[in-house]
Formats: C-alpha cells, sequence, structure tokens
C-alpha cells in the first residue's frame, strides 16, 4: 500500500494526512476483494525497514492503526472474515497493540470467509531467517531438508503461495514482502497513489491478471508442438 507520502505531498500536507487518508482505501479494497470471491488477502502495512522513518511519524502510525483495528474489527467479524497480524515482534510495537492485534485474532479465529492478513512489523528475510532457526532447533538433518518442510516452518505456514501483489504508486519493488511466498506471483503496478485506491481499481487488477497465462516455467501445450496434451 504505497504512495500515502507522495499523496500528501502533492496536496501540502503532512505525510501523516496521507497515512489518515489511506484507512478508507483499506476498508474498500478489503470489500471489493471479499465480494469478489478472494479467499486470501493480505495487506503490508508496515515494515521492518519503516521503523528507519521519524520517530514522530512512527508514533502517529502506531497510533492511527490501533484506531483503524478497533473501529472496524466489529465490521470485518460480522462479514466473517478472519483476521491475522504478520511479524509484530519488535519490541518497540506498542503492547497495546499488540493486544488489540491479540484480541482481533481470537475474535475472528473461527471465521471462514475471507483470510485477511496484515503485514506490520514484517520482513521476507526475517521470515526465511525465522523458519531457518526454527528447523534447527527441531533438530531437523540438513538432508531431509525440502521446500516443503522449510514452509512448513515459517509464519502461518498455511498461507498459500500469492498469486498476485499489487503494489500501487507505481514502484517497482519487492520490499522484503514475504519473500517466500511471492516467488512466481504475477505483478501489477498501478500509477495510482494508495490513498485513490479504489474497489474498480481493484477489479481491474483482478481483471488483468485473469487475462495471463501463468506457465511457472514450462510453456503451453501449443506452443510445445503438441496441441493434444
Amino acid at each position: 500500500m504505497d504512495g500515502n507520502g507522495r499523496w500528501a505531498v502533492e496536496r501540502s500536507l503532512p505525510r501523516t494526512s496521507g497515512h489518515r487518508a489511506a484507512e478508507a482505501a483499506v476498508i474498500d479494497v478489503i470489500e471489493a476483494a471479499r465480494s469478489a470471491g478472494v479467499r486470501w488477502l493480505s495487506l503490508y502495512a508496515f515494515s521492518t525497514e519503516n521503523w528507519s522513518r521519524p520517530h514522530t511519524e512512527v508514533d502517529y502510525l502506531m497510533r492511527l492503526v490501533r484506531s483503524v483495528v478497533r473501529k472496524h474489527a466489529p465490521l470485518l467479524h460480522a462479514r466473517g472474515i478472519r483476521c491475522r497480524f504478520l511479524g509484530v515482534g519488535d519490541p518497540r510495537v506498542p503492547p497495546e497493540l499488540t493486544r488489540d492485534f491479540a484480541d482481533v485474532t481470537t475474535l475472528t479465529g473461527d471465521n471462514r470467509g475471507m483470510t485477511l492478513t496484515v503485514a506490520f512489523d514484517h520482513g521476507g528475510r526475517g521470515d526465511i531467517v525465522a523458519a531457518a532457526r526454527s528447523l534447527i532447533r527441531a533438530g531437523v538433518p540438513a538432508e531431509t531438508v525440502d521446500e516443503r518442510s522449510f514452509a512448513a516452518h515459517l509464519p502461518f505456514p498455511d498461507t498459500p503461495d500469492v498469486d498476485l501483489v499489487i503494489r500501487t504508486s507505481g514502484e517497482h519493488r519487492i520490499s522484503n514482502f514475504m519473500l517466500w511466498q511471492v516467488a512466481y506471483a504475477e505483478w501489477i503496478f498501478p500509477a495510482v497513489l494508495w490513498p485513490d485506491f479504489r474497489a474498480p481499481h481493484f477489479l481491474a487488477c483482478l481483471h488483468r491478471y485473469r487475462q495471463r497465462d501463468r506457465r511457472f516455467g514450462g510453456v503451453l501445450p501449443e506452443q510445445n508442438g503438441d496441441p493434444t496434451t
């Protein structure tokens, strides 16, 4: 969810105004995804690298996220959405925010309409390191480790591989997002800044995704000279 700061700068507003404006986009996209039948939706809200931002901005983001979570938790629960939070391992995350995350996770834990994963204080490299440490602590012999067993030690191992990544604002970077899971994801980079991103933009990205041929390193049968296979 990229472009909050630029959205604010274009309007001669403080960066915090961009973060505040992003709330409407979050709710709109969640509703659009649920209505479209998306079963798994992940939102990258705060990365491990974002701690390097000015303290005042980070503090504002922590308070804003807490407000948004508390405000919208009842609606998400009513919609049958299961909420999870990927990351949240840094001691700088305020304890009250961590408790709010835990409360929402418990409240929505039995829902199966859609799984919403909020990546907060998340870093893909950190997840991979954590999985390696978990394997070592479990005493798993090195020669028995394969991709499947490694993935089983990642946070939320039931999360499927990512099919589509949408990065707003036109930036073309992975930015340490779910590195293991995005290995074969399709990518779309709409130029619109996140605070302006709405359901029609999201649905347009889904349409573009459905038009792509996903070969996973192979070739289509008709391109292999044998249309019958």
